[in-house]
């Protein structure tokens, strides 16, 4: 599981500056500031979770079972959160009209959340 977690968070890492460099240098022409910004912040919470995920896997106290679920939390929070606001900030690119998908960014950011709020209860449950 520690092999899938840092490969997935190696991806997310290097995702992420790859994206970071697209919107910086082509899409900066393209965008609106506002956009862009959360186009940034897509990148910015993708990168965290990269390391967060480095993080997780690197501590030998939690079960497979718990980093199962942050992994899978942290896989499909990043999915669409990250995802949702690259597809609704590039839609002058695409010219396809995402805002269908909306809703997800919230749901993505939750599982963000709850992906943390798994790690907290573990280390609170466990004895010293």
């Amino acid at each position: 599981m520690e092999r899938k977690i840092i490969i997935t968070a190696a991806i997310f890492g290097m995702l992420a500056i790859i994206l970071g460099a697209f919107g910086a240098h082509a899409l900066k022409a393209i965008l609106t500031p506002e956009q862009l910004t959360s186009f940034e912040t897509g990148v910015r919470y993708q990168m965290y979770h990269a390391f967060f995920l480095f993080f997780v896997a690197s501590r030998t106290e939690l079960t497979l079972k718990t980093l199962r679920v942050i992994y899978n939390l942290v896989l499909a929070g990043v999915l669409l959160f990250s995802g949702s606001i690259f597809l609704l900030t590039t839609k002058n690119v695409t010219t396809i009209d995402f805002k269908i998908i909306g809703f997800v960014t919230p749901i993505g950011g939750f599982l963000l959340i709850f992906a943390w709020l798994v790690l907290l209860v573990t280390f609170f449950r466990k004895k010293s």
